[in-house]
């Protein structure tokens, strides 16, 4: 592995599994946003699709169970997954995590299913 910090696609359900419900997406986005951790602290960038789509679901006046989301969410990851280096796949049934990861594999690109699995960075000095 070179020495630069890889951009990793965290994917896993979001809207998956929830029926819509608010409360049931924002636990999913926070099982997304915990694995941002481990993945920094191995000294790489984590993304999450949903960072990038949900602002601009809502800057067009819609949210994740408008019509509008599928035209916004997967085409928001696939856009991402052009400068990712990989993807982190975390468990659970999700047809947007499961198109990423064919994305990714189609890219060349690496897909973790542990953070384990993700090549930890030696700590760089900032001169």
């Amino acid at each position: 592995m070179n020495d630069e910090p890889q951009m990793i696609l965290i994917a896993g359900p979001y809207r998956s599994g929830t029926g819509g419900d608010p409360t049931a997406m924002a636990a999913n986005l926070a099982r997304l946003e915990a694995a941002a951790w481990p993945v920094f602290a191995a000294g790489h960038i984590p993304m999450i699709g949903e960072w990038v789509a949900l602002p601009v679901l809502r800057a067009a006046g819609a949210g994740p169970t408008d019509p509008l989301a599928d035209e916004v969410l997967y085409p928001a990851a696939e856009r991402l997954l052009a400068r990712c280096d990989a993807v982190l796949r975390l468990p659970g049934d999700s047809a947007g995590a499961d198109q990423d990861v064919a994305i990714a594999r189609r890219r060349g690109l690496p897909v973790y299913h542990d953070v384990a699995e993700i090549p930890r960075r030696e700590p760089q000095v900032i001169a």
